[in-house]
């Protein structure tokens, strides 16, 4: 299953850069489309492996619980990676406008902090609940205490997207305060 998971990012990241470079470099709009559109059908073969597997008796493991991680963070960060991307293409390959990036303790960056961990956030829900669908399916209970929740890969997991979750947010947005408003002058 980890094979699994490291060819689905590799494949994430193949399908990518090569729908990029069909728009950009061979001017193939038809193409690039179609390529940029397998960029989520590797999840959908990802979460499919995962409920093969499962289906036929295996236990659950730290890569299954590590497949629902991937699909939430690629379902939250997908798009956003796709459109990062997609603007440094154009810059350097179709002479487009330089990427944005927000000035150092602006109120655009304290924006850009809260919508990253609000990904984050999304991502983890989605994994979650993914994992809580697994749980269900596997027939597993509520663990009894800490130490039997942190044996068992989908609870451990959970709490382990809990404690990334609020790591994010603290070394993210909680101190980045409002930010200053730029003005002309201040760019």
């Amino acid at each position: 299953m980890i094979a699994a998971i490291f060819a689905a990012e590799a494949a994430f990241w193949v399908f990518l850069v090569a729908g990029l470079a069909a728009r950009y470099l061979a001017r193939q709009e038809r193409l690039s489309s179609w390529l940029l559109r397998c960029v989520p059908l590797v999840d959908v073969v990802l979460v499919a492996l995962v409920a093969v597997d499962l289906a036929r008796g295996a236990e659950p493991t730290q890569a299954h619980a590590l497949a629902a991680v991937y699909l939430g963070f690629t379902v939250a960060f997908g798009h956003a990676t796709i459109s990062w991307a997609d603007a440094r293409f154009r810059y350097w390959f179709n002479r487009g406008p330089k990427p944005d990036k927000p000035a150092k303790g602006s109120r655009a960056e304290v924006l850009a902090l809260w919508r990253e961990w609000l990904r984050v956030l999304l991502a983890s829900a989605i994994a979650s609940a993914l994992l809580l669908v697994m749980l269900a399916i596997d027939g597993s209970i509520v663990p009894g205490s800490a130490a039997e929740a942190s044996q068992h890969p989908y609870w451990s997991m959970m709490s382990m997207l809990g404690i990334v979750t609020a790591i994010w947010f603290l070394a993210g947005p909680a101190f980045a305060g409002r930010g200053r408003v730029e003005t002309d002058a201040t760019r």
